[in-house]
């Protein structure tokens, strides 16, 4: 009994670690907000984020598709304006593309307590992905997960700073 709790204890404690190694880069959030804001290249072929690391990221890269970041109001999970858009498109990829997945990473401004925010980043990316699922993708196609405040997009304590930072990002996993 005794080697057993010890083996599965090693067994964690290595899984543990070797998780940790594996961090992902994503792409820059300020990139996709400036790209949308901007009217850049209605392509939006070239983003910031492929160029930068000089490799493409994974996932579609053209047109609204391009786009990975859908913005929220002060304390909405409710997806509005130009977030209906991407969602829908990204539904549509996502339905014709059944091998991808994408995690849904919701994040929320500094204001509130860390326990708020992070039930409100969830709340936002489980908005997100219920539209997902009513525009075609499949459930073992997404995952969420809630940040709250934790990796804001934008530093600052201003409007400016927190618009950026009430957000869900779409993910592309390879």
């Amino acid at each position: 009994m005794r080697k057993t709790l010890v083996l599965f204890v090693v067994l964690a404690a290595s899984l543990a670690v070797g998780g940790c190694g594996s961090k992902k880069v994503k792409p820059d959030a300020n990139a996709d907000a400036s790209s949308s804001q901007s009217g850049a290249d209605a392509s939006g072929v070239g983003s910031a984020a492929a160029s930068e690391e000089g490799a493409e990221a994974p996932g579609p890269m053209e047109g609204v598709l391009a786009k990975r970041t859908i913005y929220f109001d002060f304390d909405s999970s409710e997806i509005r304006g130009e977030g209906t858009d991407i969602v829908a498109a990204h539904a549509k990829y996502l339905a014709g593309n059944t091998g991808m997945k994408v995690r849904l990473e919701g994040h929320t401004d500094e204001r509130g307590s860390r326990e708020y925010n992070i039930g409100l980043g969830e709340r936002r990316s489980q908005a997100v992905r219920r539209a997902l699922l009513l525009q075609g993708a499949a459930e073992v196609q997404l995952s969420t997960v809630s940040y709250g405040e934790e990796r804001p997009a934008a530093a600052g304590s201003d409007e400016a700073a927190w618009t950026k930072n009430r957000r869900v990002e779409i993910v592309y996993l390879q």
